[in-house]
């Protein structure tokens, strides 16, 4: 009746050692591909935020923002509706005015100037694509407008069509087409006028889920083919691991997190984050200890109401403190409840409670189980691999033991 042995593998950062938000490695590139003629790609630029603040009239939407983009990153804003990224999205490209603080594009303000003067370009939500006209006439209306020369114009909506592999379609209408291939008309219209940065605003929530994590891999492949900088609005989070170097999480119009997808899986900073991610289980308690380590995290006890003490790695701060600690549901292992009571409670994984199954929920490659904690009733979860669960002897109703290192277990300071 133990999952002790069943510990899927991770990958473990730490913030005070995290790489930067635009070297993370991953683990799975895209196969290559051809990079773009000379004359097609633009160049990247770097965007930054300076106490950036949007109000619209009593009400703010972006407060104090301050955020580094750097060139050639895939960065997305991630966070909940209403949290201000589209907002923030829409005042880069500058379809919203600031009200104080600056942006700049390759180091250059451009706070004051019209979308047209900022070398960027936006990809929308439902891809306004104008319904009378063809593809290729789609594809080369920026052009058009900038009056790029019929010649030059003829070549770059050739090249780009035939690079997200639509050539074949040019003279049919948007509404002949699938919603994957209207969404790759308008990423090349998009692209075709040579932007230092794109910006996307939720360009996949329209797509079916198999289709929309198709497009994700194309959006990945075309921004390293092209090496600009992307910035993307999505709500979710697997789509923000799956595209990104940098996450940027907002809440109620303030950053809360910028990080790597990793560090932002394994170390979230704040309660709102650990909780907007995934699936952790979150401890609210007191901070009664800290050992400080020069080179490590610090080693910190919570006073847990109904749990005793918990513990577990972050910055430390000042004892007494209102605090919290998370732990990954993937991370716990559920053990016999004898296990973990009186003398024979393991010094190995300090962090022990009593629980009690009280559904469990199979999904496919993961199970969930949900856990009441016995102490104080509060539900938490557990994720097993499906082919462990199917293999442990737990039902609903068991009383088990619940335990995790404090390596696994995060402090949330706010």
């Amino acid at each position: 009746m133990t999952l002790e042995n069943a510990q899927p593998s991770r990958i473990v950062s730490h913030p005070k050692s995290q790489q930067s938000a635009f070297s993370a490695a991953r683990s799975l590139e895209p196969e290559a591909v051809p990079a773009p003629s000379v004359k097609l790609a633009g160049e990247a630029a770097g965007v930054s935020l300076r106490s950036v603040t949007k109000k619209y009239g009593a009400f703010t939407a972006i407060e104090n923002v301050t955020l580094d983009i750097p060139a050639g990153a895939y960065c997305c804003l991630l966070g909940p509706s209403g949290c201000g990224k589209t907002t923030a999205l829409r005042m880069i490209a500058g379809h919203e005015a600031v009200t104080s603080g600056e942006i700049y594009i390759a180091d250059k303000p451009v706070t004051s100037l019209p979308p047209a003067k900022r070398n960027t370009a936006m990809m929308f939500q439902n891809y306004a694509l104008f319904p009378h006209k063809t593809i290729w006439q789609n594809v080369a209306f920026g052009l058009k407008m900038q009056r790029v020369p019929k010649a030059e114009r003829s070549q770059r909506v050739g090249e780009i069509l035939e690079l997200v592999g639509l050539s074949h379609t040019a003279e049919r209408r948007p509404d002949m087409l699938s919603g994957g291939q209207q969404q790759r008309v308008a990423l090349a219209r998009a692209l075709v006028t040579r932007p230092q940065v794109l910006m996307l605003d939720e360009p996949l929530s329209a797509l079916d889920e198999n289709l929309r994590v198709r497009m994700r891999g194309e959006l990945r492949k075309i921004q390293q083919q092209f090496g600009l900088t992307f910035i993307q609005v999505t709500h979710h989070v697997e789509e923000a691991f799956s595209l990104s170097d940098q996450v940027v999480v907002m809440n109620h119009g303030h950053i809360d997190q910028v990080a790597t997808p990793t560090a932002l899986f394994n170390t979230p900073a704040s309660q709102f984050v650990a909780k907007f991610i995934g699936d952790n289980n979150i401890f609210q308690g007191k901070v009664i200890e800290t050992v400080e380590n020069a080179s490590e995290l610090d080693s910190i006890e919570l006073a847990v109401e109904g749990v005793g003490s918990l513990f577990c790695q972050g910055t430390a701060t000042l004892k007494g403190s209102e605090a919290a600690c998370s732990v990954r549901p993937d991370l716990m292992q559920l053990v016999p409840a004898s296990a973990v009571e009186g003398d024979s409670r393991a010094s190995t994984r300090p962090n022990q409670v009593l629980v009690r199954v009280t559904d469990v929920e199979m999904t496919g490659y993961v199970t969930r189980v949900m856990l009441s904690l016995e102490a104080t009733g509060q539900v938490l979860l557990y994720k097993s691999r499906t082919t462990d669960w199917m293999q442990a002897d737990i039902g609903v109703g068991d009383r088990l033991g619940a335990t995790w290192t404090a390596e696994d277990c995060v402090f949330l300071p706010y």
